[in-house]
């Protein structure tokens, strides 16, 4: 590193976390160095209001490339320190996306010999996903595994150590994501964590200990400086309270700082070719070596522009030419009030006020004998400005015109950022001053607001903004573009363009289909789930219930093939429907809770939920609304077909991989009957990974009720009336239960779906969510109590509810357990959409069973009273069907009201 950069400031300054810490009593707690490397900030999040914000980090305070550079340079010495240089030679170095690709890569070049992979968040077409993670109190916490090679991240001799750098080490969850994720895969001895500041509490500091032990691997932390952060009560309202009023009063964006916009002028840098933009798909040593080979020329390239005489050209994409720019004064406007100046960020290299004592005298001297001489002079103050999760390529080109221009300029580096984060103009807040504009990259998750943070205002007299190709679209450069939010605060702006590297494409076997959203498909809103089904809505399916039945028997038909008529509930099992959903309402928000708060716990914060369709999907919708609900969290949630003797969709179980870590997956399902579910499942997930599928996926359910005893998580094992099963597409966003058919879904194709948009005045989807929902706050304190003895418990599966279905399979002549169908769900199905025999119900059963005995009568089925039975109820069909066999006796069905068809692919026999 150099003199500069290791140079200590004693002067007395401001530090940059007064304004919160004076109003929130938030205190930062350890050595003196985090007063110098940390400011404070507040952010809208649900989980965390206040934002450490880095002086040495480059992303929301311009810093000198050479000092952010250095800092994660020299954690990487000592790194290699620890390891010794044989073994940091075989390390792998993973940085998190965004606000440490930097980082991590300068840790990498510290480590000197060591490959580097960042995570990101932008999808990259052609390169499936080696893993992923989530960040539970990141703004977008979605982070994809993408090398070009495969075996980058492969344990053993290829790669004996992991290295993971973050830019705060703050609970450690997002760390012990990755870790569990990856050890699963590749299990390795020992991962080293690398964070600028540790700020873990000590049961946090524990948790770390206990997990290192609980995987069998040795974890070592390095630091740069360590503490903990002092929250008084309360302050997660006081400071969301404290930012809404802020907000009011603040304008959203900066405004113009200077009379005349900037001409923008476009730079070509050159950039070595083959070498990659960043870490995205890895980066080696040679690629090292290119790039340091490259800069020098590169950093002369932008100097040159900077000088008036770039060999590039004017930017063609609408911004208007100005000949004699005013210039920015000397100083910037209001030099004292910059935000790189007085806010605390020194004692750590060669910063603001060391600059001011040692160059600024000299900066104007020559300045003014520039201008005597009548000579062009290259700008005083400049700023480098990467692209969100671009750190490391304008990184390195700040500090090579850093140590080009010497001297002569001072020459600063940050980034853009897609984190939201409140701006207040004061010397003891960390984030001055904001500018807003909108994403340009077209990003995965949609449009949304970027930010750059601490610019305007700063006295910047040019800013090379640097983006790679991806990111060089018409909304950067549109009127209210990036390019067009600098030019309104500086006299000089270009603009260079890093080439987006691009791995050789993995080629699928056919282009994967993109799930269905409603208003289009299903009456649900779009962000409730995603249909892994294709349409089959203009497709003639449906069939009588009696005709399909003797088809099924006969063996002539796959229940999967076609579909029952949809008819309307009578009026009065439609009366039944709503009041036993107005007296479970709050039951099943307390299973709903319990559930949700045991994955979270077991299958970490952001678990991505695939409900089988279709008696899952209403399930996964209230967990991911009370995911959001208690803990700020949009979960994924996708809906799946699984056929019971034809396996589950391989091809949206390609998609998910392609999109997801299958770790990741939890597969959701609304209740248990004699688990052949969760067999089915366990047996299609190894079929499809024997087949070559990518590996992974977990075949555990989680449900709201597991009668039968079938599974490890779930919200409740009593049998009781889950409302939704009383109905069927009217209570499951109008969508059928699932078809597969040959000549209608392809080996690449989805499994087929219909929307019955013509019930929607009957569709009661959206009221059962919603008066479930209502009750989330109501038994919030239960849930906390059902899921603590829960995790305490042994859940281990018991499948009583199986053998109960054998001896009752024998008892009663059947000899075929596909034909008897336990609890509440499982027989109300029987009497929707199958022929029925007869139904056992278990002596003393009370309001559950209402429906059950409306239904039978309806269809003239007996209901047999009987002891000892599991379940509140259980189903039988007719086993020796016949076209007008019907009721045990053979009877046809009873005059009235015909009922809805029910249930999704599975549950078929």
């Amino acid at each position: 590193m150099s003199e500069r950069a290791t140079r200590e400031e004693t002067v007395n300054v401001v530090w940059s976390g007064n304004w919160v810490a004076e109003r929130l009593g938030v205190a930062l707690e350890g050595g003196d160095e985090l007063g110098d490397l940390l400011g404070l900030a507040l952010r809208r999040n649900p989980k965390r209001a206040h934002l450490l914000v880095s002086n040495v980090l480059g992303k929301h305070v311009p810093q000198l490339p050479s000092v952010v550079h250095g800092a994660g340079y020299e954690l990487g010495e000592r790194v290699r320190a620890l390891l010794g240089p044989q073994e940091a030679r075989r390390a792998v170095v993973l940085g998190y996306a965004e606000t440490a690709t930097g980082l991590g890569h300068a840790v990498a070049d510290g480590l000197r010999d060591a490959p580097y992979l960042h995570s990101t968040r932008r999808p990259v077409a052609g390169v499936a996903p080696a893993g992923g993670f989530e960040e539970s109190h990141s703004h977008a916490t979605s982070h994809l595994l993408l090398p070009e090679d495969r075996d980058l991240l492969a344990g053993g001799g290829r790669a004996s150590t992991l290295v993971l750098v973050d830019d705060e080490f703050s609970t450690g969850n997002t760390v012990l994501n990755t870790v569990r994720a990856l050890h699963a895969l590749h299990p390795r001895e020992r991962y080293v964590i690398v964070a600028l500041v540790d700020m873990r509490s000590p049961a946090d500091r524990d948790r770390l200990t206990a997990f290192a032990a609980e995987i069998g691997a040795r974890v070592d932390l390095v630091t740069r400086a360590a503490g903990t952060v002092a929250l008084p009560d309360g302050v997660l309202e006081r400071g969301q309270a404290l930012v809404a009023e802020q907000e009011a009063r603040t304008p959203a964006s900066a405004p113009p700082s200077v009379p005349v916009p900037a001409h923008v002028t476009r730079v070509a840098l050159d950039w070595p070719a083959g070498v990659p933009d960043g870490g995205r798909h890895g980066f080696t040593p040679d690629h090292r070596t290119a790039l340091e080979a490259a800069l020098p020329t590169m950093a002369e390239r932008i100097a040159v522009a900077l000088d008036g005489g770039a060999p590039g050209r004017d930017d063609d994409h609408g911004q208007s030419a100005h000949g004699d720019r005013d210039r920015i004064p000397a100083g910037g406007p209001d030099r004292d009030r910059s935000p790189a100046r007085g806010q605390g960020q020194n004692r750590v290299g060669d910063q603001d006020r060391v600059r001011d004592q040692d160059r600024v005298g000299d900066q104007d001297r020559v300045r003014d004998q520039d201008q005597d001489q009548g000579r062009v002079r290259a700008p005083r103050r400049v700023l480098v400005l990467g692209f969100e999760e671009l750190m490391y390529a304008p990184l390195r080109l700040g500090t090579a015109l850093e140590e080009l221009l010497g001297a002569r300029a001072e020459v600063r580096y940050s980034t853009t950022t897609r984190s939201p984060v409140l701006a207040v103009d004061d010397p003891g807040y960390a984030i001055r001053t904001r500018l807003v504009f909108p994403a340009h990259d077209d990003p995965a998750d949609g449009p949304g607001d970027r930010y750059a943070y601490n610019v305007a205002g700063a006295g910047f007299d040019a800013v090379v903004a640097v983006v790679d190709s991806t990111a060089d679209t018409p909304a950067l450069h549109a009127p209210d573009g990036l390019l067009a939010r600098l030019a309104e605060h500086t006299g000089q702006v270009l603009l260079a363009v890093v080439p987006s590297y691009t791995p050789t494409p993995v080629q699928e076997p056919a282009v994967l289909p993109e799930p269905l959203r409603g208003p289009d498909f299903s009456s649900y809103a779009p962000d409730e789930v995603g249909w892994l089904l294709q349409d089959l809505s203009d497709t003639e399916l449906e069939a009588p219930t009696e005709e399909r039945e003797e088809a099924i028997q006969s063996g002539g038909a796959h229940y999967a093939e076609s579909l029952p008529v949809e008819y309307q509930p009578s009026p009065a099992y439609q009366a039944l429907f709503t009041a036993a959903l107005e007296t479970s309402a709050a039951r099943i928000a307390r299973a709903v809770g319990t559930v949700t708060e045991t994955v979270l716990a077991e299958r970490g914060p952001r678990p991505v939920l695939v409900s089988l369709a279709r008696a899952g999907t209403p399930v996964g919708v209230l967990m991911r609304r009370w995911a959001r609900h208690r803990h700020g969290l949009d979960l994924p949630h996708y809906a799946i077909s699984i056929v019971r003797g034809r396996g589950i969709d391989a091809t949206a179980l390609r998609w998910l991989a392609a999109h997801h870590d299958p770790a990741d997956v939890v597969f959701v399902d609304g209740w248990t009957g004699k688990g052949a579910i969760t067999r089915e499942l366990a047996a299609a997930i190894e079929a499809f990974e024997a087949s070559g599928g990518p590996a992974g996926f977990d075949p555990e359910i989680a449900v709201l009720a597991d009668p039968g005893g079938c599974v490890r998580t779930y919200g409740t094992r009593d049998d009781f009336l889950i409302p939704s099963a009383c109905l069927n597409s009217t209570v499951s966003g109008l969508i059928s239960r699932t078809v597969l058919r040959a000549d209608l879904v392809g080996p690449d194709d989805f499994h087929g779906g219909k929307f019955y948009r013509e019930l929607a005045a009957s569709d009661v989807s959206n009221h059962f969510l919603d008066t479930v929902a209502a009750r989330f706050d109501d038994v919030a304190a239960e849930v906390d109590d059902a899921t603590k003895e829960l995790l305490a418990a042994d859940r281990a599966p018991t499948w009583e509810g199986w053998a109960a279905v054998e001896r009752i399979s024998e008892e009663y002549g059947i000899h075929d357990v596909n034909l008897v169908k336990p609890g509440v769900g499982e027989t109300t199905r029987v009497l929707l959409r199958r022929v029925p025999w007869k139904i056992l119900a278990r002596r003393g059963a009370g309001p559950d069973l209402e429906h059950i005995r409306l239904l039978a009568e309806q269809r003239g089925v007996p209901v047999e009273e009987v002891d000892d039975l599991p379940y509140s109820c259980v189903g039988l069909i007719h086993p020796r069907f016949t076209r007008g066999a019907t009721g045990a006796d053979g009877r046809a069905v009873a005059g009235g009201s015909p009922v809805a068809d029910g249930g999704e692919a599975v549950r078929e026999a």
